[in-house]
């Protein structure tokens, strides 16, 4: 197959044009008349609320604005220093196996990790990607997607060197363990040099879903 468009976005990206574009492009993609797309963003701080939201978990929601969306998943945070990855592909051609998307993204994850030395896990029932931080567990990227007639968008997060004090206005993902980022772990990778650990380690997640 053709690989997917690779866009890195300059700057902070606005989270309703981001929604908008990403629900323009799903179906051109089924249509096929557009191509796929990972597509690469930085937002503002603000807290996006999945289809299992409880509302009980957004804790301060006076503190940044606040998006219903169409993924899975409860609260989550975006905001500078995070890399968001949006993950708009054509299931139905790579193999329509949702779980297998969903694994292939943890272990696309992990391996960026592994690049910069930092051994990232998945702990049963848990949602997203996890170390072992200072006091135990501590998540450091999230996973919520959407799948419509076989294509998939919204996607992952990652946290680079985001401001951690900013997620303290929900519950990420219903979870009460910590979240950290490749900073707090003492690692000062630049949001270059992750996107870059990121495209080295696509064609392996991509190989995964057809595998």
């Amino acid at each position: 197959m053709i690989a997917p468009v690779w866009e890195v976005a300059e700057g902070l990206t606005d989270y309703p044009f981001a929604l908008a574009r990403m629900q323009g492009i799903a179906p051109a993609i089924r249509a096929g008349t557009e191509s796929e797309r990972i597509w690469l963003v930085e937002h503002p701080p603000l807290y996006t609320a999945g289809t299992s939201a409880d509302p009980a978990e957004l804790v301060d929601p006076q503190r940044f604005p606040v998006f219903d969306v169409g993924r899975g998943g409860r609260f989550t945070y975006h905001g500078p220093g995070q890399r968001v990855v949006y993950v708009m592909l054509d299931l139905a051609a790579r193999g329509r196996d949702v779980r297998m998307f969903v694994a292939a993204l943890e272990k696309w994850l992990i391996d960026t990790l592994a690049d910069f030395g930092v051994c990232g896990m998945i702990i049963p029932g848990k949602v997203g990607v996890w170390v072992t931080g200072q006091q135990g567990p501590a998540k450091i990227a999230a996973i919520g997607i959407r799948v419509q007639r076989w294509v998939s968008f919204h996607g992952i997060s990652l946290n680079v060197d985001p401001d951690l004090n900013d997620f303290s206005g929900i519950i990420p993902c219903g979870l009460a363990e910590p979240v950290t980022s490749l900073r707090a772990l003492g690692c000062d990778a630049s949001m270059a040099a992750v996107d870059q650990a990121l495209a080295r380690q696509l064609p392996a997640m991509l190989d995964r879903l057809t595998a």
